[in-house]
C-alpha cells in the first residue's frame, strides 16, 4: 500500500505551521533541525504510516513556509511548546510519539517532560538528552572545536556571511557533518526555507537564544529546565558514529549520565543518519515506538 506525503497548514502557539503528513492513526510528530527541513523525514514518514501512525513533520518556527515567531523567540523551550500545541491542534492523544533530530531533539525532550500526558514514547537523535552536551562544552576541547559555528553565529558578521554565495555555508555543514553523504538535495531543501532574510535570522536565532543574547521568556525557560532532566517516557537516543557535528564520545557520555535512556550508535552514519542509513534507522525507530 502506497503512503503518499501531503502538505497542510495549521496554527499552533501563535505560529502558522506548514507540515508534511503521511498515514492515519496515533500522531507521530517529527521535528527537524539545522541546516535541514521537514523533508529530512521523507524516508521515515511512509514507514511510520505503514506501522499505523499519522506521521507529521512540521517546518519548525521560522523555517519557511512556516511563519516567523511574532514574539521573536527561538529558544528550545518555545520549540517544545510548539510541539505540545501541535499535539493539541492536530487532535493528538496519549498514544502520540515524539521524534526529534538536531534542534528537534532538545525540543522533544522539553515537550515530553513538560506535558508528559501527551506523549507515549520519545526518540532523540544527534543531540543527546540530559547534561552531556553542557558537560562536553566544559570538558571536551575537541567538541568545542566542532561547535565553532555555534559561537560564530553569535557575531553580527554571520548575518552577512552566512547568506553570501547562495547560502553555500549550508553545503559546507552538510559535507562536514555527514562525511561521504551527498546532501545536495537536502541542503537545497534547507536553503529554500531560509533564503528570505527574516527566515535566516530566525534560524540563527535558535543559536543566539541558546548561547547569546537572543530573546527568551520565563515560561519557556521552565520548559527547558524540565527537558534537561529525566524523562518518564521510554526514550531512545540515536547517534551517528561518524557525526562531524557532535562526537560519538558525547553520546557515550549521555549513556553514562542518562541510564533511563537507551543509547544506540549507528555505525557508518554521520549527523544526518535518518538520510544516510534510512533502512537501519527507520527500523530502530519503528521497533522502539511500537514496543509493548
Amino acid at each position: 500500500m502506497a503512503h503518499d506525503i501531503t502538505t497542510h497548514t495549521v496554527t499552533a502557539n501563535g505560529i502558522d505551521f506548514t507540515y508534511l503528513e503521511c498515514g492515519t492513526g496515533p500522531l507521530a510528530l517529527c521535528l527537524h533541525g539545522f541546516p535541514d527541513s521537514a523533508h529530512s523525514w521523507r524516508h521515515l514518514m511512509p514507514e511510520l504510516a505503514a506501522a499505523g501512525y499519522r506521521a507529521v513533520a512540521p517546518f519548525t518556527r521560522g523555517y519557511a513556509p512556516t511563519s516567523t515567531a511574532p514574539d521573536g523567540i527561538y529558544q528550545t523551550g518555545a520549540l517544545s511548546a510548539d510541539a505540545n500545541a501541535l499535539h493539541e491542534a492536530l487532535g493528538g492523544d496519549g498514544e502520540a510519539v515524539l521524534i526529534g533530530h538536531d534542534w528537534g531533539a532538545p525540543s522533544v525532550y522539553g515537550a515530553a517532560a513538560s506535558e508528559p500526558q501527551r506523549w507515549k514514547r520519545v526518540v532523540g537523535m544527534a543531540v543527546p538528552p540530559g547534561g552531556a552536551m553542557g558537560m562536553a562544552f566544559a570538558t571536551n576541547l575537541e567538541q568545542t572545536k566542532r561547535s565553532w559555528y555555534m559561537f560564530y553565529f553569535q557575531h553580527p558578521l554571520s548575518d552577512m556571511v552566512v547568506p553570501a554565495n547562495d547560502l553555500a555555508f549550508i553545503d559546507m555543514l552538510w559535507r562536514d557533518w555527514s562525511p561521504g553523504y551527498d546532501g545536495a538535495t537536502d541542503s537545497e531543501n534547507c536553503k529554500a526555507c531560509l533564503r528570505e532574510p527574516a527566515h535566516m535570522s530566525a534560524a540563527l536565532g535558535y543559536y543566539r537564544a541558546t548561547l547569546g543574547t537572543g530573546a527568551r521568556s520565563e515560561k519557556y525557560n521552565l520548559i527547558q529546565v524540565a527537558g534537561s532532566g529525566e524523562l518518564t517516557q521510554p526514550t531512545l537516543y540515536l547517534h551517528g558514529a561518524n557525526d562531524g557535528c557532535i562526537g560519538s564520545e558525547v553520546a557515550e557520555a549521555a549513556r553514562a549520565m542518562c541510564p533511563w535512556a537507551t543509547v544506540k550508535i549507528v555505525e557508518g552514519a554521520g549527523h544526518f543518519m535518518q538520510l544516510e542509513k534510512p533502512v537501519e534507522v527507520n527500523k530502530l525507530i519503528i521497533d522502539w515506538i511500537t514496543a509493548k
